[in-house]
């Protein structure tokens, strides 16, 4: 009732406390014997008076209050009176009734308000998309394709906030629920906007990444996601930052507070920073990247992954591995896909039995069969004869296929394999097999017999 008597006379332009009578039992030019008039209003067709009436109190001290008839009307004058002209025409109960100083009304307002905007924004989404994608057709289809689709949401995100800010400005909430009001749109206008930022950084570095695939294929997979991880926790954290700005936190304090208290937090989290190093350092370094086939330690392996705190490899077994940069970065790496031409070094054994002509006919075709590939680099002499040994005659091929990729280099092994074959056999001669014999000794003769004869392969 105070705070509606007091709304009152700020919004009376006639009203001036320093025109009120000095004089301890007030003015007697008006008439009004033991009273004295405050101010009038309309009230319909009649004009209502605020009034205060001399009271002389039991200790005959005498004070000045406001007379009960005019307490009587005042919910009625504030209601007429109120700078909101939909109080006029609202039932009592939700303009009397009020919370934080609120009216029940303007929060009734506020929740239509924002339900209103969740349903403009959901029938709108697809018919405004499809406008921003036609205007951004006139930049150029490329600008289009996928962009605004990107970017759509979070748009329509800040569109609702700024005219959830403007309705809330005409329902004119009190001052304590202002308050509130605006430290949470201002959170949820600056993670609108990171939202949007961050969508954008997808879609430049996703440019960038289909630009430089073909040429950088390890930098767009390995560097560009590190590039932008840290790029979004900066977005973030300048937010954060906005954001305790804007609610009245002095944030280059809060700032200085990090930086004495990161000296706990490196040592809390040591680990955490050495691996995240550890990752800066493999992407720096590019021993590996994101796609190769590589040896980490004992584990063989596809990159998948390369974090801000581990390096995820798919093992043969299709299992999913993650070691952690640091151990990752200080660990023996062997990476298949940097090799710039593929080994092929095979040893045959010849049979024990071969003369040297035979031995001689394999070396030249095989020699012939290397030369007339033309994806072997067949070095000065690529086969040679190495040895005699207990049950073969050893000849050595040592020799690169050109090519860096494994199935290629399979189906080549392959075929110079089955061409050594028919070379050796088209020689008269063939591959040694270990043999086992079983000899039986009769003592009547004092012979030695061969009782059975069996061939082992290994």
């Amino acid at each position: 009732m105070a705070q509606q008597l007091g709304q009152l006379l700020d919004r009376d332009p006639a009203f001036d406390v320093a025109s009120l009578s000095r004089n301890p039992e007030g003015s007697q030019e008006d008439g009004l014997a033991n009273r004295e008039r405050i101010a009038s209003f309309k009230l319909g067709s009649q004009t209502a008076e605020l009034q205060m009436e001399r009271i002389t109190r039991r200790s005959g001290l005498s004070v000045w209050l406001f007379s009960a008839d005019s307490i009587n009307i005042v919910p009625r004058l504030a209601q007429v009176t109120s700078e909101h002209p939909v109080e006029k025409y609202l039932p009592a109960p939700l303009v009397n009734s009020s919370l934080l100083d609120t009216p029940l009304w303007r929060w009734i307002a506020l929740a239509l308000l924002a339900l209103a905007l969740t349903a403009m924004a959901r029938m709108f989404s697809r018919i405004g998309l499809l406008l921003a994608e036609r205007a951004a057709n006139r930049f150029g289809p490329e600008a289009a394709h996928g962009a605004m689709g990107a970017l759509w949401s979070p748009l329509l995100w800040l569109m609702c906030l700024a005219l959830f800010r403007g309705g809330m400005e005409w329902i004119a909430p009190a001052a304590r629920l202002r308050l509130y009001l605006e430290r949470g749109l201002s959170l949820a206008f600056f993670l609108g906007l990171a939202w949007l930022a961050m969508r954008v950084i997808d879609l430049a570095l996703e440019r960038l990444r289909a630009t430089m695939l073909a040429r950088h294929r390890s930098f767009s997979s390995s560097v560009l996601p590190l590039v932008s991880r840290l790029i979004k926790l900066s977005v973030l954290l300048l937010a954060t930052a906005a954001v305790l700005s804007e609610w009245g936190y002095n944030a280059a304090a809060i700032l200085a507070g990090l930086g004495v208290g990161g000296i706990a937090i490196a040592l809390a989290a040591q680990k955490t920073i050495e691996n995240f190093f550890g990752g800066v350092s493999v992407i720096s370094d590019r021993p590996v990247s994101v796609g190769d086939f590589c040896k980490v330690g004992d584990r063989m392996g596809t990159i998948e992954d390369i974090g801000l705190r581990s390096t995820r490899i798919r093992t043969l077994d299709r299992t999913l591995v993650s070691v952690p940069n640091a151990q990752f970065s200080s660990m023996t790496l062997e990476n298949f896909e940097k090799r710039d031409k593929m080994l092929f070094h095979v040893t045959l054994n010849l049979r024990r039995d071969s003369t040297p002509d035979q031995v001689r006919v394999v070396l030249s075709s095989i020699a012939r069969i290397l030369a007339s590939h033309s994806a072997v680099e067949s070095g000065v002499l690529p086969v040679r004869f190495v040895g005699v040994g207990t049950y073969s005659l050893d000849i050595e091929i040592f020799i690169y296929v050109l090519t860096r990729n494994g199935d290629e280099f399979l189906q080549m092994q392959q075929e110079l394999l089955l061409k050594i074959l028919d070379a050796v056999k088209d020689a008269g001669t063939a591959l040694a097999l270990p043999t086992q014999a079983s000899i039986d000794y009769s003592p009547h003769s004092g012979d030695l017999a061969v009782a059975s004869s069996r061939e082992r392969t290994h």
